[in-house]
């Protein structure tokens, strides 16, 4: 059986393929990955062993005025010839998308092949790429219920795939790796792959107060650490994890972060309680902010506008989630734990199973 994964644009975009491609060369599926160019999927999937990568040329489809908005068209339309072009060669049993620019022009090339094609939405507004998408899907598969309930027929509420080896992290061993004691509780803050210059501001603003009360693992993003603050005691700066995540998550009693869907879905699965400051809708489409509202709403977190982030509020904040971490755990356990690689695998294998037949 062959499949081809598609989607790109962000990390977000990605990391839930890391989770199912474990399971499908388990079960000794061919696997194929069509992204972009200079996309970040390029770098993320070229280094997983058992996957071929394929690139398309692709165009951002804008809201705004860009000068690129007269040539992207044209990167599309060469895209989509380049996708036909692959689909037809590589013939795959099936197509699971997750969204970005670069999957519309391999949706559509599946479409015309009559491939079948599953989706995978992960925040809680779908996407523009995935809306443009979906006539061409079987399914599409949410991580909110709200979302699914709004797609209709095609909606299926399944959760967000959390990759195994994040639920197998161990406090010990992240305290040991990162210096702490057990004595003292840990803050973890993580900005992103690009960090996040704001709250990266605030923790450093607020530092000398929050090391009153915390030992900080503060990841930065790529070239954001700052070496006026290296060794001070209790305070440790990373630029980026990748193994060493599922400890860091395990060894944190509490958790700032933004509010991307596949983070927020991670702290959910991990019972970790958690500050969060989404990424603002005056920057953005605004998912973020609706995810955060969807788990205040539910008891999993508390949330702090980025307009109203300063290194005073964030201390404050921080400190009421460490007061109430024991009443935002008991919210996250009534929370049935999605089982969400195991159920995309059970709809990659119903269709393709179905195309396999006919």
């Amino acid at each position: 059986m062959r499949i081809v994964l598609t989607g790109g644009g962000t990390a977000g975009h990605v990391t839930p393929h890391l989770a199912i491609i474990p399971e499908l060369l388990k079960e000794g599926w061919e696997i194929h990955y069509i992204g972009s160019e200079n996309g970040i999927e390029k770098s993320l999937i070229e280094q997983v062993e058992g996957v071929s990568y394929h690139s398309v040329k692709t165009g951002k489809l804008r809201r705004y005025f860009d000068l690129k908005n007269f040539t992207d068209p044209f990167r599309v339309i060469c895209g989509c010839g380049q996708a036909v072009n692959l689909i037809r060669k590589l013939k795959p049993n099936i197509v699971f998308s997750k969204g970005g620019y670069v999957s519309v022009p391999v949706v559509y090339a599946s479409a015309l092949n009559r491939i079948p094609v599953i989706i995978h939405e992960s925040d809680m507004t779908r996407g523009l790429a995935n809306k443009i998408s979906l006539p061409f899907a079987k399914e599409l598969l949410c991580t909110f219920p709200e979302t699914a309930k709004e797609a209709g027929s095609k909606g299926v509420y399944i959760g967000s795939p959390i990759r195994k080896e994040l639920l197998q992290g161990k406090r010990e061993r992240g305290l040991k790796l990162f210096g702490f004691k057990d004595s003292r509780p840990v803050l973890l803050v993580v900005g992103g792959s690009l960090g996040a210059q704001a709250i990266n501001r605030a923790v450093r603003g607020a530092l000398s107060e929050l090391l009153k009360c915390f030992q900080i693992l503060h990841i930065t993003g790529s070239g954001n650490a700052d070496s006026d603050y290296e060794g001070m005691p209790g305070y440790v700066q990373m630029e980026y994890l990748n193994e060493e995540m599922a400890d860091a998550y395990a060894c944190a009693d509490v958790v700032i972060t933004r509010a991307g869907s596949n983070t927020i879905c991670e702290l959910l699965a991990l019972r970790k309680p958690s500050l969060l400051i989404p990424y603002p809708s005056s920057a953005s489409r605004g998912d973020q902010e609706i995810n955060a509202a969807s788990f205040l709403r539910r008891g999993f977190s508390r949330v702090l506008e980025q307009n109203d982030l300063t290194p005073d509020t964030l201390l404050k904040r921080v400190i009421e989630v460490y007061r109430d971490r024991g009443q935002l755990i008991d919210s996250m356990n009534r929370e049935p734990i999605q089982k969400s690689v195991d159920r995309i695998m059970e709809h990659i294998r119903m269709y393709a199973k179905k195309d396999a037949d006919k």
